[in-house]
């Protein structure tokens, strides 16, 4: 049985940096963000591995340790934070630290990421939530076409003018946020079903 989940969804993504971006910055952020992947890159082949355990011990016990789900959770609030920075969404570079569960607003600004800690974890669901989500990777698969090429305009519009269009950048946080519900589902941190919807 799939969970459907009430208002508000417990995986909540926002960001809250200021449309105006300095006009080099869509020229060099690229390059700013590559010693961020590599820790990036090491710390998703982690999540794998953790989300592995997440699976049995979810299978055994009905729920994730907290330690396992602040982990899971700071690794993917890390992972927003590169994309906004690699994708000039933010001017500030992000700090290289793992946070735990709560979003702290020193830390982690201008991003904001969260799941909330479930109660109870389906041991059915996990064998099928990757299934389950098939329908949101459809459809995330056009909508991330539409956020490159969405990119690609604000690339230009922020070397010529300096801001971000702002329903442009909208449609690119709000595929982040999209996306990032259906990971939160899949990595097994939450139940309720992500919705088919940006906001």
């Amino acid at each position: 049985m799939v969970a459907v989940a009430e208002a508000p969804y417990p995986v909540t993504l926002e960001l809250l940096a200021a449309p105006e971006i300095a006009r080099w910055r869509p020229l060099v952020h690229w390059l700013l963000s590559i010693p961020y992947y590599v820790v990036l890159y090491v710390l998703q082949i982690a999540l794998s591995v953790v989300t592995l355990v997440a699976w049995f011990v979810i299978l055994f016990t009905g729920n994730v340790p907290k330690g396992m789900f602040a982990f899971m959770v700071s690794v993917l609030r890390f992972q927003w934070r590169y994309s906004s920075y690699f994708l000039f969404l933010r001017e500030p570079y992000p700090p290289f630290e793992l946070t735990g569960p709560a979003v702290d607003p020193a830390t982690d600004a201008p991003t904001r990421f969260s799941v909330e800690y479930p109660d109870h974890l389906s041991r059915l669901l996990i064998f099928v939530k990757w299934l389950l989500a098939l329908p949101h990777y459809i459809a995330l698969l056009f909508l991330v076409v539409g956020a490159a090429i969405a990119s690609l305009i604000g690339f230009f519009a922020v070397l010529i003018t300096g801001r971000w269009p702002e329903g442009l950048r909208e449609f690119i946080v709000g595929v982040h946020r999209w996306a990032y519900r259906v990971q939160a589902y899949v990595f097994l941190l939450t139940d309720a079903y992500p919705p088919f919807q940006l906001d």
